[in-house]
C-alpha cells in the first residue's frame, strides 16, 4: 500500500505541476471556463490561506472544484515548490487514508468510502484548518510575549 500512495502521490503532483505551468502560460485566459464568482472566490481563499488552501482542496472529494485553485495558483505565479509541497501533503493525506481503509476493510471499503467519504474528506480538511489556526495564533501571542519582554 505505501508504495501505491507514493506513486499516485507523485502521478498526481506531477499532473499538478504541468497544470500549473500551462496556466502560468496561458495566464487569465486558462480561467476562462469558470465564472467570475469561483475565480474570486479561489483568489481570495489562496490569497487568504496560502498553501493550506492548496491542500485542503486536494482532502476534498468529488465534486469538489480542485482544478480551479491549480489553474489560479499558475495565473497568480503562486511558488512552484511551495504549491507542489502542498499537492504532495494533500494527495499523501488523502491517498493514505484510502489505502489504510482499502487495506483494513477490503471490498467493504468501497461501500464505505461512498457513503463517508465527503464527511471523512471533510474532516480531515477541517482538522487541518484548526491545527494551522490554533499554530498562528500561538506564534503571534508567542511574538506578542517576546515583545513585550524585550520592551521591558
Amino acid at each position: 500500500m505505501p508504495v501505491y500512495v507514493l506513486l499516485a502521490t507523485l502521478g498526481s503532483t506531477l499532473g499538478c505541476v504541468i497544470l500549473y505551468y500551462i496556466s502560468r502560460k496561458a495566464g487569465s485566459r486558462a480561467l476562462a471556463r469558470f465564472s467570475e464568482a469561483k475565480q474570486k472566490r479561489a483568489r481570495e481563499l489562496i490569497d487568504r490561506y496560502d498553501v493550506l488552501s492548496v491542500i485542503v482542496a486536494c482532502l476534498l472529494p468529488p465534486p469538489f472544484p480542485m482544478k480551479i485553485f491549480v489553474i489560479t495558483t499558475g495565473v497568480m505565479r503562486f511558488s512552484v515548490v511551495r504549491f507542489a509541497l502542498a499537492i504532495a501533503v494533500g494527495r499523501v493525506f488523502r491517498y493514505l487514508l484510502l489505502g489504510y481503509l482499502a487495506a483494513r476493510y477490503g471490498e467493504a471499503a468501497n461501500a464505505m468510502l461512498a457513503k463517508y467519504y465527503p464527511w471523512i474528506g471533510l474532516g480531515l480538511a477541517v482538522l487541518i484548518i484548526v491545527f494551522v489556526s490554533v499554530r498562528g495564533l500561538l506564534r503571534r501571542k508567542s511574538a506578542a510575549v517576546e515583545t513585550l519582554e524585550a520592551g521591558n
